[in-house]
């Protein structure tokens, strides 16, 4: 079963910026292309036109194999189609592999001395980031978050030994700029930190209180953070209230947004089924 927050999360991913590609025209094919899946308000004609859209990304990196903007693009869009749209284990795992390979070149571009930081020991990665400014910030963002898309793949977020690795990624986005991505850094780590109950020793606050600042940098907008507050946060601590007005707010909000609209529907559907699903999930 996929992991609700890179489900939802997936989407934001959709909205690609080419700014790299290797024409004018291309650039603005790609642009357009993007702003057009960013304004759907029917998941099911995104699904249907990505995989055409997945193949030109491809087609254009095979005449520039290192152009970092197309790399980061084709990077995201892998995957949040694999996190959004695949249902299939096997043929999710190996698009968020792929996806997360272009993020790890387009690093390794942009930072040759990151080029083996998959490989490092999780000790070094403070002061292998610490350098690391607002130039790169594209391509670590994508790279963390491609890595947690391969590592939802697997199916297992509590066990997976990367973890750590991917918050300090998203620890240093946030250093670097909290702002990038509507705050979409904070959702993550509000997710990640949300895993473990109190009562094993875990410290969810620390999960609420990143999901508030994603919500505040939307000014409310990303309805997505809204349904990860409840759904990763709420439930954890058994806040039924917390849970439903979150929840109710989303379903009432207008989804309409420039750059949100399509993760606002989504997020609008998994909220009314999370709302229906309360029943069984909290105790009377």
């Amino acid at each position: 079963m996929r992991h609700p927050c890179v489900r939802l999360l997936g989407v934001g991913l959709l909205a690609v910026t080419l700014a790299g590609c290797a024409s004018m025209a291309q650039r603005q094919l790609a642009d357009n292309l993007g702003r057009a899946v960013l304004s759907q308000d029917d998941p099911a004609t995104v699904q249907s036109g990505a995989p055409a859209f997945l193949l030109l990304l491809d087609g254009m990196l095979e005449g520039d194999p290192d152009d970092v903007d197309l790399l980061i693009a084709s990077a995201r869009l892998h995957a949040a189609y694999a996190a959004v749209f695949v249902d299939d284990a096997e043929r999710a795992g190996r698009l968020a592999k792929k996806a997360h390979g272009y993020a790890r070149r387009a690093l390794c571009l942009s930072r040759p001395a990151l080029c083996d930081l998959h490989e490092r020991p999780f000790a070094d990665y403070d002061a292998a980031l610490a350098p690391v400014g607002r130039d790169a910030l594209p391509a670590l963002y994508t790279y963390g978050v491609t890595w947690a898309a391969v590592i939802e793949a697997q199916g297992d977020w509590q066990g997976a030994a990367d973890l750590p690795k991917v918050e300090a990624i998203l620890d240093r986005v946030v250093v670097i700029d909290e702002t990038y991505e509507r705050g979409q850094a904070h959702v993550y780590l509000g997710a990640m930190r949300s895993l473990v109950p109190p009562t094993l020793g875990g410290k969810p606050e620390r999960g609420r209180a990143h999901f508030e600042r994603a919500i505040a940098l939307s000014n409310g907008r990303n309805l997505m953070a809204q349904v990860e507050f409840a759904q990763r946060y709420a439930r954890l601590t058994f806040d039924r209230p917390l849970h439903d007005q979150l929840l109710n707010d989303v379903v009432a909000a207008d989804p309409v947004e420039p750059g949100l609209t399509l993760s606002n529907v989504l997020a609008q559907a998994r909220a009314t089924e999370m709302l229906a699903s309360a029943p069984q999930y909290f105790p009377e």
